[in-house]
């Protein structure tokens, strides 16, 4: 039975909003009319006119109705009602009408509407590639499959969490080191754009030759000056081109290649990719997913093409007949702890459990280095923004010391 919102007058003259399942409009305004409401408008869920009221002061593109952080919370909801034994279409139910986002709340009337009419949740949730990933749906899928949807839903929710937090710490640690830079780079700029060439002006009628440093800064300043529009805008397509250039495949897998060669940054990429991999393949296996499947979906996951393409080839080994640890450890640029639970695992029979604990392992040692690295480019990024500025000081009093000793 499809879903519709609807607009309506109370006698009061109040205006009321909602959804309504019924077989068509005339029935929901029939509905509407027993409840002692006047219906303004009806709209089928899923609609174009119903998707631009939900979307309305959201600027020309439709927003997701799901962030990252509401999915991993919708999803343990969903579970936990589901675990408790509501059936899924009571418990969509349940959930749209305690959603407030109308985008949610459409969201959900059509997922249910999908399932009321005898679709799979999975197949469902396809309705909506945006808000679910192939990833998600693939656990879902499983989860229908072996009757333990509540279980899997749990997992899902779990590991959505986890890759939230180690984002959120990631995020965190260069969080403080770009502020810092930004600052800095503001201030010299301030400095050597307008302070420098004001205190130039002091000297400008005096016959006596400035320092070296101060005509240097007197030059970076009218550089700065002249050119700074020319700096940025070289700067700006500077960025524009390498962006352009991450689209074409093989340049992408060159581009990406070459950042996990690089001395810290590439091991934390080399890291966060490992982790997310053996976390996702960890999951999808113990939903029952074939290994084959599992292994595509967590290789999509990745978002180092270089590395994707690894796993894409031991995908091919494996399909080949190849054990996975073989087929990993054969690939250079992911860690070999994984390889060597995966090798682990398939001794003794417990391969998501044990891709569980490389996940855990190689995530902790990603947010270690991170840290790490946050703690020692804070006092560096201090430490650079003070010689610059004790440069650009000393620019300025070179040329008031020199006048003195020429007054005596």
């Amino acid at each position: 039975m499809p879903a519709y919102r609807f607009e309506a007058l109370d006698a009061a003259g109040k205006t009321h909003t909602g959804l309504l399942d019924a077989d068509n409009a005339r029935a929901v305004r029939t509905q509407l009319r027993a409840r002692e409401l006047v219906p303004l408008d009806v709209q089928p869920v899923g609609s174009e006119a119903s998707r631009e009221a939900a979307a309305a002061g959201g600027g020309f593109m439709r927003r997701r109705a799901f962030n990252a952080t509401a999915l991993a919370i919708w999803t343990r909801q969903l579970a936990g009602l589901v675990g408790a034994g509501l059936p899924l279409e009571r418990a969509l139910t349940a959930l749209a009408e305690e959603a407030e986002d109308p985008r949610q709340q459409d969201l959900l009337a059509e997922l249910r509407a999908e399932v009321n009419a005898g679709s799979t949740f999975a197949r469902a949730l396809g309705s909506a590639p945006r808000e679910f990933d192939p990833v998600y749906r693939a656990v879902v899928a499983a989860g229908e499959q072996s009757g333990q949807l509540g279980r899997v839903l749990e997992r899902l929710a779990d590991d959505l969490e986890e890759r939230q937090a180690l984002q959120a710490k990631l995020i965190g640690a260069a969080l403080y080191p770009a502020i810092v830079s930004l600052v800095a780079v503001v201030i010299v700029i301030f400095l050597v754009t307008y302070v420098v060439p004001q205190v130039a002006q002091v000297f400008a009628g005096s016959k006596q030759t400035l320092p070296w440093l101060t005509s240097a800064m007197l030059a970076i300043s009218a550089t700065l000056r002249q050119w700074g529009w020319l700096i940025a805008l070289l700067l700006a397509a500077g960025v524009g081109g390498l962006v352009l250039a991450r689209r074409q495949p093989a340049t992408r897998l060159k581009l990406d290649a070459a950042y996990l060669r690089l001395p810290l940054l590439g091991r934390l990429a080399r890291g966060y990719n490992a982790a997310r991999f053996a976390s996702t393949l960890a999951m999808l296996a113990g939903s029952g997913v074939p290994i084959l499947k599992a292994l595509q979906a967590a290789a999509e996951t990745l978002s180092n093409a270089a590395m994707q393409a690894d796993a894409m080839d031991a995908l091919v080994q494996v399909r080949e007949g190849a054990p996975l640890a073989s087929a990993l450890a054969g690939k250079k640029r992911f860690p070999g702890l994984l390889a060597m639970f995966a090798r682990l695992g398939e001794q003794t029979g417990e391969l998501p459990r044990m891709l569980d604990r490389a996940a855990a392992q190689l995530g902790a040692e990603v947010q270690r280095r991170a840290m790490a690295v946050a703690t020692l480019l804070e006092p560096l990024l201090i430490v650079a923004m003070g010689l610059v500025v004790m440069l650009i000081v000393l620019a300025v009093l070179m040329p008031i010391i020199q006048l003195n000793t020429w007054v005596r």
